[in-house]
């Protein structure tokens, strides 16, 4: 089972695994979920417990992650708090029952079996070889953690992918159900559908003021206003560093000899075609074949037309054999010989064998080495914004430095900050935990801004590198405790959502009564006209129909077949509120083609692999009835929780 597990250690799988063993030690170090003390305890699972400070620790790598895989895309507003408050504690209960019932079951790791998984990670590799010294690095440098502490990690957690993989091998699909997923897959169906749109019965929609504040009152404690927070603030950016005056020629010329050959030289190039004979299963036979090509060429054969003709080189053959400019060290080392070695343009050169075959070269023409003088202007300009981007870049790493002494040496105020590095101290608009604009869009910021530290204590925040070029020190402006949102505050809110779901409630009744009449017998052209609605025909349809509303598509695929001659009828919410009601008049199966048979094959691959995602999720749900799990208490998310 563990060669199982070691075949994965390659490629993105290999990254993903280091990724997911990253998070926990990057974020809090190792922490098991076995804990104490007076923390509070908001679920059991089994004889282990999980606090609410390892909540809020696992909490908080998932969301920092999240962060940093989305970058600028991530938007703290559109996370949805509960869900993943809930969707953290369930990986949580999930990871401790499993490794409970695989210690109960006898899973094991010893170790020989540990040194020989850790062996074959890539990542712990010198040239194909486990490398010790890279090993501690990676962890020291990637994790932030010990050998010692991975491994103890390691042989918690290879004995539930042991068992795991012991599950995942078990599924099989068998051939007809393969044929029957491939069929469903590409299986079309023939509808049509009436919309009822809330937006229709909103106007109609009466809300009275009595009705307003009964809904506020049963639902007084949803309306609050979420605690908030204005920032002040300073900021580095390596842009904004000040460009220092050109130094003396005899330091550009330091720098011109030092970085000659890399930014101001360019090496010779040489133009040259090749007609490739490869060597195929003959190669005296191919080593004649050369000879009398070359033979034609220096009876003045066309060089073009006879590669065009003969040239087994499939990248030049069309151009003639035209490689275009070389330079050395692109080319392999015996062709490369022979190339430069050609003394004059239009040198043609006896077969040369290389490893791909035997090659005619021809020297079409030279470009000489050239070296940028000193005193070119062009080169002059790019010397002295080398060396005030070197000066900008270590004035920037000063100013950082200094930055964060005067920033804790002064706790309580940025003006001594401000003042000495000659910044502006300012303001952001109000944030709440779910972000704000600007600096506050950066996840390290929004934590900072509702730390202990900055919000409760009133200090300055350490500085913060948004980018390697931009650093940021931050503080509390102003703060607003979570208050009780008062009734004239929401009621124009309150009295939306109540029209909203008249209007939707209305929209349900006239649907309703649609398919009523329609499973009654009436005919579905007289009923949608009687209904005074009309209907959209979008003619045979595939499940993967990104113009429609997938829970539409959705109840669609799920309709049984309808009668010969006969409509079949159902009712979908959709996504915005609105009510639909379909009528089914036929499905359209594939016909399965000689062609299609390597689709099936992949098709079978997926089918299996979802197959075993499903057996596993069942033998989770069995463990989950052997072992007991309590939730004692719903989970606050601390620090990156965003929500108010």
């Amino acid at each position: 089972m563990l060669q199982t597990i070691r075949d994965r250690m390659t490629g993105p799988i290999l990254w993903v695994v280091i990724a997911t063993i990253s998070l926990p030690f990057a974020f809090w170090g190792v922490q098991r979920f076995e804990g104490g003390g007076t923390d509070p305890v908001i679920a059991r699972v089994g004889d282990a417990k999980i606090t609410q400070s390892q909540f809020r620790n696992e909490y908080d790598g998932a969301y920092r992650q999240l962060a940093q895989q989305m970058g600028p895309a991530f938007d703290a507003s559109k996370i949805d708090q509960a869900g993943m408050r809930d969707k953290v504690l369930q990986d949580m209960v999930d990871k401790l029952l499993l490794k409970q019932y695989a210690r109960s079951a006898g899973y094991r790791i010893d170790d020989a079996g540990l040194r020989e998984y850790l062996e074959a990670i890539p990542y712990f590799q010198d040239n194909g070889r486990f490398s010790a010294d890279r090993y501690k690095s990676v962890l020291a440098g990637v994790l932030h953690t010990t050998p010692e502490q991975f491994e103890a990690d390691r042989r918690d957690k290879l004995p539930v992918e042991q068992m795991r993989e012991a599950v995942l091998a078990s599924a099989f699909v068998t051939p007809a159900q393969t044929s029957a997923s491939w069929r469903l897959e590409r299986q079309q169906r023939v509808f049509s559908y009436v919309r009822f749109e809330q937006a229709k019965y909103l106007a109609a929609a009466d809300v009275t003021d009595a009705q307003v504040k009964q809904r506020y009152d049963e639902r007084k404690a949803g309306y609050f206003a979420p605690e908030r927070i204005k920032l002040a603030y300073v900021e580095l950016a390596l842009e904004q560093m000040p460009k220092s005056a050109p130094p003396s020629d005899d330091v550009l010329r330091q720098i011109y000899d030092t970085r000659k050959a890399s930014l101001f030289s360019s090496p010779e190039e040489r133009h040259a075609a090749h007609i490739l004979v490869a060597f195929g299963a003959d190669k005296a036979a191919a080593q004649k074949k050369a000879q009398d090509l070359y033979a034609k060429l220096k009876a003045g054969a066309d060089f073009a037309e006879l590669a065009r003709q003969n040239s087994d080189d499939p990248g030049s053959k069309a151009q003639g054999g035209d490689l275009g400019w070389v330079k050395r060290g692109t080319m392999v080392p015996k062709f490369e010989a022979a190339l430069f070695a050609m003394d004059k343009p239009g040198s043609l050169g006896e077969p040369v064998e290389t490893q791909f075959g035997w090659h005619i070269i021809k020297l079409i023409d030279v470009k000489a080495a050239q070296v940028k003088p000193f005193d070119d202007a062009a080169v002059h300009q790019q010397l002295v914004e080398l060396w005030q981007q070197k000066d900008a870049v270590k004035n920037f790493q000063d100013q950082w430095g200094r930055l964060e002494q005067l920033a804790f040496e002064n706790s309580a105020s940025l003006d001594p900050a401000a003042k000495s590095l000659g910044l502006q101290i300012r303001t952001t608009d109000w944030i709440t935990r779910k972000g704000g604009t600007d600096i506050a869009s950066n996840p390290a910021v929004l934590a900072a801004a509702f730390s202990t530290e900055v919000q409760q204590d009133g200090d300055n925040s350490k500085p913060m590198a948004l980018d390697p070029q931009h650093v940021v020190v931050v503080r509390k402006a102003a703060y607003e405790a979570p208050r009780q949102l008062a009734l004239n505050e929401v009621s124009e809110q309150i009295r939306g959502d109540l029209k909203s779901e008249a209007a939707k409630a209305r929209a349900k009744t006239e649907a309703d009564a649609l398919l009523k009449i329609l499973q009654a017998g009436t005919g579905f052209e007289s009923a949608v006209k009687g209904a005074a609605a009309s209907a959209v025909s979008p003619g045979a349809t595939a499940r993967d129909n990104s113009a429609l509303d997938a829970v539409l598509l959705g109840v669609l695929f799920r309709m049984p077949r309808p009668a010969a001659g006969k409509l079949g009828y159902a009712e979908a919410p959709l996504g915005n509120g609105d009510i639909a009601v379909i009528a089914l008049s036929a499905v359209d199966d594939p016909v399965l083609q000689s062609a299609d048979e390597a689709v099936i094959r992949k098709n079978n691959v997926q089918l299996r692999d979802a197959m075993a995602g499903a057996e596993f999720a069942a033998f989770r749900r069995q463990i989950g009835k052997r072992i007991a799990v309590q939730v004692k208490a719903k989970p606050a998310a601390e620090g990156a929780e965003t929500g108010g």
